[in-house]
């Protein structure tokens, strides 16, 4: 009898079974699709050596998550790779502020009446980003606060809605960059602790940058995996599971899966019938003949780009996709050129990227032309440079990853409570009804990302349970 069975190679599967492996139970992990990954993959999804990454793209939650920090990844071929700026958000002028590792020049990007207020919102919490940042995502539970005064002060500046946030900001620069910041969570921006999402992405570009791993995300996976059957922990691929009788015996089974899928292979029920799946994404990867033609020459130099020209215009974008059931007419965009800081991902002198905009929950239309509509407001002449496409709407994007339940790329709204407490109110969210069963998939704390700390989070709950019995 093995001591853990794991279902779902994502990053939060392969973490968990690699901390358990590491505390020496016995691990076996199993994954429907022939690759290990995810969200975390990397395929050539348009032309032969145009490699591209299906789901995420850039980690600044990666870099900077405790879990994969405490983890040798280096040793299994995990290189992070930096664009000249973390970030950029370009405006129709041809300006742009920028997320910079230095806060001098982010706050600089916002204009004199906006600078000195984000130096003061950012800097108390970069001083003890590390600490923040263990305490802030090992929650609820599963470690003591090692400082709970800093923890106590990002509650207050986050928990509260990030319009309340934005207030301290006078010009549009600086609240449109942290308008997009919230987006990246796919939540409204009136939504409670929308502040702190906004703040966590700040802080984690000036702290360790926003990175892409060098040949794409497969490598995080990749690494992982290569660790886990070092340590004597068995992979199985192609190996789908429809029940628990389909896995091999086991003190603890432990599940990377949407909470859907989890109560079907478990026989919970409706234990989880109230979780609330939330808005889904339109994805186009593109191969491009040369790097994106933006007239922000800071927009150039980025790795990500956020596309939306005012607060408002992202607030509009962002409602019309979770709360009208509509595509937004001009769609906010999260786009990543992982080729500006690694060439390595498309043939000489030309590029691979990334774009998505926000759709309601299983939409079936095209947002294509919507979407390069926008970027040719800021990049004029980029449909001159498309050599090929791969679209992906909620239908595709679900196909690609059974967790994306409708196109939900966070696994679950994060809006309201949800956002915090999922996937149930519980002081012990990643166990359910069954005692040998246990959930560490995005559906649980800290929540969406590659960071692994659901899994990380989720394997002290087993270990703690296997030294009980």
């Amino acid at each position: 009898m093995l001591d853990a069975v794991v279902v779902g190679a994502g990053p939060n599967g392969l973490t968990a079974a690699v901390e358990l492996a590491r505390r020496g139970f016995s691990v076996a992990l199993f994954e429907a699709k022939s690759t290990v990954g995810g969200g975390a993959r990397t395929e050539e999804l348009t032309l032969p050596g145009f490699r591209h990454d299906p789901c995420s793209a850039a980690h600044p939650l990666g870099i900077n998550s405790p879990a994969f920090r405490a983890l040798p990844l280096d040793r299994y071929g995990l290189q992070w790779l930096h664009a000249e700026l973390p970030m950029a958000h370009p405006f129709p002028d041809g300006t742009a502020a920028v997320l910079s590792r230095s806060v001098a020049e982010t706050a600089a990007s916002f204009g004199p009446r906006d600078a000195g207020a984000y130096r003061r919102l950012i800097e108390p919490f970069l001083a003890h980003w590390d600490t923040l940042v263990r305490d802030f995502m090992s929650l609820p539970l599963t470690a003591l606060p090692r400082d709970p005064v800093t923890l106590a002060r990002f509650g207050l500046a986050g928990l509260p809605p990030s319009t309340w946030l934005l207030r301290r900001f006078k010009d549009e620069r600086a609240k449109a960059l942290f308008a997009g910041l919230v987006a990246h969570v796919i939540a409204p921006l009136g939504g409670l602790a929308t502040g702190a999402v906004g703040l966590v992405f700040a802080l984690a570009a000036h702290a360790r940058g926003w990175p892409v791993p060098r040949g794409g995300s497969q490598a995080i996976s990749d690494a992982l995996a290569g660790y886990l059957r070092d340590l004597g922990g068995a992979v199985h691929t192609d190996y789908e599971i429809k029940r628990l009788d389909d896995l091999p015996p086991a003190r603890a089974y432990v599940f990377d899966t949407s909470p859907t899928a989890l109560a079907r292979i478990a026989g919970l029920g409706d234990h989880y019938a109230r979780y609330r799946y939330g808005p889904s994404v339109f994805k186009i990867d593109y191969a491009l003949d040369g790097p994106v033609p933006w007239t922000a020459p800071e927009a150039r130099a980025a790795g990500t780009v956020q596309v939306g020209a005012d607060q408002a215009e992202i607030a509009t974008a962002l409602r019309a996709a979770s709360r009208e059931g509509r595509a937004p007419e001009r769609p906010f965009l999260i786009t990543v050129q992982p080729s500006v800081a690694d060439p390595t991902r498309a043939p000489e002198g030309k590029h691979v990227f990334w774009a998505y905009g926000h759709v309601p929950n299983g939409w079936s239309g095209d947002l294509t032309d919507a979407m390069e509509r926008q970027l040719e407001r800021f990049a004029p002449g980029f449909r001159d440079r498309v050599l090929a496409r791969a679209v992906a709407g909620p239908a595709e994007l679900a196909a690609h990853n059974a967790n994306y339940v409708g196109g939900d790329i966070a696994c679950g709204a994060a809006s309201g409570l949800q956002l915090l407490l999922r996937p149930r109110l519980s002081l012990f969210p990643y166990h359910t009804p069954h005692p040998a069963v246990f959930i560490c998939s995005s559906a649980t704390p800290p929540g969406p990302g590659v960071h692994g700390m659901s899994g990380h989070n989720a394997a002290k709950a087993v270990w703690r349970r296997l030294r009980q019995t």
